[in-house]
């Protein structure tokens, strides 16, 4: 038995220029620290590390459930706050 993807695994890093303004405008937004952590999501951040080895990323979006199934669901709570969130991070990256 054989086992192949086209997406490779890629592991985030947390010392990452991204991640710090992310955290800044999570921080300004809904005053409390957010909860960093990977989970098994963002396999494309794998596809564009491998043409781009140097590229600083992190992967972060609404909550999703059973996604890929019959019953997927958007929480749309998470996407009220992952809106303004987008929207912050892009006013501050540089």
């Amino acid at each position: 038995m054989s086992h192949e993807s086209e997406y490779p695994g890629w592991k985030p890093s947390l010392k990452s220029h991204i991640l710090d303004v992310t955290s800044a405008a999570y921080e300004r937004l809904f005053h409390k620290k957010p909860v960093i952590r990977a989970i098994h999501a963002g396999l494309e951040c794998g596809l564009f590390l491998d043409k781009y080895p140097d590229l600083d990323m992190i992967s972060f979006g609404p909550t999703l459930r059973g996604v890929h199934a019959p019953g997927e669901r958007l929480d749309l709570k998470s996407l009220d706050k992952f809106v303004p969130l987008l929207e912050d991070v892009l006013k501050n990256i540089r």
